[in-house]
């Protein structure tokens, strides 16, 4: 079985290419990735470890890492929503995006509670 270095040695080497690079704080990157493992191994296919899976790989392939919210969140805000991935090592930025994504979930949350 692959190991999260393992992982993060092929995915590095395949996403930053694309420009898409794995955030500085190596320890939240480890556990994302030990998260990615934990799925493949769970559900038979890496869905995002900060999204609930439904054990569908039909239904969860918008979850599928690297999920198809990735591209426009990096676009807008530096980085996907569970900060994996980056645009670039501006963690200044990444703390803003993380905290945008933070308040608009609360108020969403909030929204659906009124």
């Amino acid at each position: 079985m692959m190991n999260a270095k393992q992982l993060y040695d092929i995915l590095a080497k395949v996403q930053e290419p694309k420009g898409y690079f794995f955030n500085k704080d190596t320890e939240k990157v480890f556990e994302l990735l030990e998260g990615l493992l934990v799925n493949k191994e769970r559900y038979g296919y890496m869905c995002c470890p900060c999204r609930l899976a439904a054990d569908n790989r039909e239904y969860d392939t918008d979850i599928i890492c690297p999920c198809i919210y990735r591209e426009p969140d990096v676009a807008e805000y530096g980085s996907c929503y569970c900060n994996l991935y980056v645009s670039s090592f501006e963690p200044d930025r990444h703390f803003a995006a993380i905290l945008i994504l933070s308040l608009s979930e609360c108020s969403r949350q909030s929204l659906q509670r009124g």
